[in-house]
């Protein structure tokens, strides 16, 4: 198993770990979750022509499988775009097809639908349960933030990424966008690109935040770089 990262922070009044800089450890809940898995993209490219090496799933999966061993997470929440497409779950090729199966019997599942997931047909991702969103325990756990949205919210669809300049050099990372009320967690799977975080699309989703911050993790803790500040 690979060595799993943590960096521990609070929002919402609940303290959460930023797993391996992509994924959310809930304590209390025991709950890991993971947005934008986008299972199963590259044989969907591999579809339209342009092959690329088909173990995206079998890696995101194991990056799931080493989060639940490291943090002993007894619940598994996914916020969405979990298969490219709607045919995704019949590509899966014998291995990573029994690793899903094993995690979703190991834990209890909860896919969260996304607009891939959606706008492509995805009749039901194999285990576990399948929700539009969710309230739970004071939160709602959706794809897609909803502009205008005051209570305490955690999302994806976004893909963000920082982007900053070190010493002449420009470095990329994911990370989770905040504001006082939301949370947007960074892709998690294997073959996703992202959207630079100060984008203006991420700031209009947010609304009425005014001002949000870029969060990563180093050396165990959380850095939070400002994306935006309204004038008082």
């Amino acid at each position: 198993m690979v060595p799993v990262s943590f960096a521990p922070f609070s929002f919402a009044g609940e303290e959460w770990h930023l797993v391996d800089g992509r994924a959310l450890f809930w304590p209390r809940e025991r709950a890991l979750l993971v947005a934008d898995l986008h299972l199963e993209k590259a044989s969907w490219y591999a579809k339209c022509g342009q092959p690329l090496p088909p173990y995206d799933s079998r890696e995101t999966l194991q990056r799931i499988a080493d989060a639940i061993k490291a943090t002993d997470a007894r619940r598994v929440f996914t916020l969405g775009d979990n298969f490219h497409d709607g045919e995704g779950p019949d590509r899966l090729e014998p291995h990573a097809s029994g690793m899903l199966d094993a995690l979703t019997r190991a834990v209890d599942w909860v896919w969260i639908t996304g607009n891939h997931d959606e706008k492509h047909g995805l009749r039901r991702a194999p285990g576990g349960t399948q929700v539009a969103e969710l309230a739970t325990s004071g939160l709602l756990l959706r794809h897609q933030t909803l502009p205008g949205e005051t209570r305490p919210e955690m999302s994806g669809h976004f893909h963000p990424r920082l982007q900053v300049r070190l010493r002449g050099r420009r470095i990329v990372r994911p990370c989770a966008v905040a504001s006082v009320n939301k949370l947007i967690l960074p892709a998690f799977g294997a073959l996703t690109a992202g959207m630079d975080a100060a984008d203006p699309a991420i700031r209009a989703a947010l609304r009425p935040a005014r001002s949000a911050d870029a969060i990563v993790p180093a050396a165990g803790r959380l850095l939070r770089f400002p994306l935006w500040s309204a004038a008082a």
